[in-house]
């Protein structure tokens, strides 16, 4: 009996077919890439699962003998979610998102617009310019807003108390915004960078045919810039709403300067907090793996929110 083997065929421009197998020249060149995501991101993510479900048992009278690893389930997980402190650190970090983010992508928008109707020498200079703070390492930043909120040595405090108001930049109330202020400040010209980009991607002639029509420079930005930049604003939105649950070295840095941040203030800080202070590092994967969670949630609602609406407009 003689067998044959079929092999599905695609064809090609010009009548030629080939395979529709992937060469093994893309998996040569693809290889470098999935073997360095399955050591950064798999592998570290995996194992701090392993490591949320196990919890120290300890043996012995009154438990002081040599403690040995047992499985927990999801105790940790649990017990993650029973800390007020934890849960009150994602309702920080999500109120601290619904304002900081639309106002870096309302600013960095703008900018990017501006930049784009500058002349090219110009442009070039304030877009190195407004890019420079991210240039800026997120704890050098701190340090030095740090400075510019503490009364007596910044002189931002000095010049409004001379004016009759006398701000206090590390109270209760305002430091979750003094916090927002540093980021702001501090990815305002990384996602201006990525809208300018995404503008220059434009073709020219749809910018003649809107001269030709007599479009105002509002209404060509408004018209033509802005929808056609909205995979960039998109891109810029998911990689926002991450950072924002990650919130960790700026608290981190502004935390010796006030009482009112907490071992708790955010999420990562929680994690932090468990693992290095308190050495329990199986509660600290629990929780860096719920946050893992809800950021991939949040990440993938809001793409889909956006697609939707965007299947929508399209019928």
């Amino acid at each position: 009996m003689s067998t044959t083997t079929s092999r599905r065929t695609t064809s090609a421009p010009g009548g030629s077919r080939r395979s529709a197998r992937p060469d093994r020249a893309a998996w040569g060149f693809l290889l470098p890439f999935v073997a360095l995501f399955l050591f950064t991101f798999v592998l570290p993510l995996g194992y701090a699962v392993y490591q949320s479900l196990l919890t120290p048992v300890r043996s012995g009278p009154l438990g002081l003998g040599p403690a040995t690893l047992g499985f927990a389930g999801l105790d940790n997980y649990a017990l993650a979610l029973q800390q007020s402190a934890f849960l009150e650190s994602f309702a920080r970090v999500l109120l601290f998102g619904l304002v900081q983010i639309p106002v870096m992508l309302l600013l960095s928008t703008a900018l990017a617009l501006a930049l784009d109707t500058l002349s090219h020498r110009w442009a070039g200079i304030l877009r190195a310019a407004y890019f420079l703070p991210y240039g800026v390492p997120g704890v050098i930043a701190s340090i030095l807003w740090g400075f510019l909120y503490v009364p007596g040595v910044s002189p931002i405090v000095d010049l409004l108390g001379k004016v009759g108001l006398a701000p206090d930049f590390l109270g209760y109330d305002n430091v979750l915004w003094s916090i927002a202020n540093i980021v702001i400040w501090e990815f305002a010209g990384y996602n201006m960078l990525v809208i300018v980009a995404q503008l220059k991607a434009i073709p020219q002639e749809l910018y003649e045919a809107a001269r030709i029509d007599g479009a105002s420079t509002w209404q060509t930005a408004v018209r033509i810039k802005l929808p056609l930049a909205r995979p960039a604003l998109v891109l810029t939105g998911v990689f926002s709403i991450i950072g924002t649950l990650q919130l960790f070295a700026e608290p981190l840095v502004i935390k010796p300067l006030t009482s009112t941040v907490t071992n708790s203030y955010t999420p990562n800080l929680s994690a932090y907090n468990e693992a290095f202070a308190n050495n329990n590092i199986y509660l600290a994967a629990a929780e860096s793996v719920i946050l893992a969670l809800v950021a991939s949630v949040l990440s993938f609602g809001f793409l889909s929110l956006v697609n939707r609406k965007e299947r929508r407009d399209a019928r």
